[in-house]
């Protein structure tokens, strides 16, 4: 009887070993990906905007300043006017990277926010920085 309960449990730590390798395989895989998204964003994001705070992914965008006469402003407000809402879009998802690379350290990465169940691993592959599952 001891030594069924001692083979049990031997089989049951292996298990336990196995899931907990996976998850530091698949934390260490995700952490990566989100490492790469954040340096590209934040390459795309200084050709058209300077930090303001980059540890929160907070730009403003910049535009070249062409000259001082009325031409020349026209054009720098174009720029400004086609940078913008790309600024904003870059942003918002270098925030999102953010949060998520936040939440792989506190441990709750891959967790949906809204029902705390486990957010599928096709959906993290498609989008690392997800933070809801497919039903939420």
């Amino acid at each position: 009887m001891d030594r069924k309960r001692l083979i049990c449990y031997t089989e049951i730590v292996n298990i336990i070993f196995k899931i907990m390798h996976m998850d530091k395989k698949f934390l260490i895989e995700f952490k990566s990906l989100l490492l790469n998204e954040k340096a590209e964003l934040e390459k795309s994001l200084e050709r058209i905007a300077k930090p303001i705070n980059k540890e929160r992914g907070d730009y403003e965008t910049t535009f070249e300043e062409i000259g001082t006469d009325r031409e020349d402003n026209t054009t720098e407000v174009e720029e400004y006017a086609e940078n913008l809402p790309v600024e904003m879009a870059l942003e918002k998802k270098l925030q999102d990277v953010i949060l998520a690379l936040d939440r792989v350290e506190s441990g709750t990465y891959g967790f949906c926010e809204n029902c705390q169940k486990e957010i599928e691993i096709d959906r993290l592959r498609a989008n690392p920085s997800a933070k809801t599952c497919i039903k939420c």
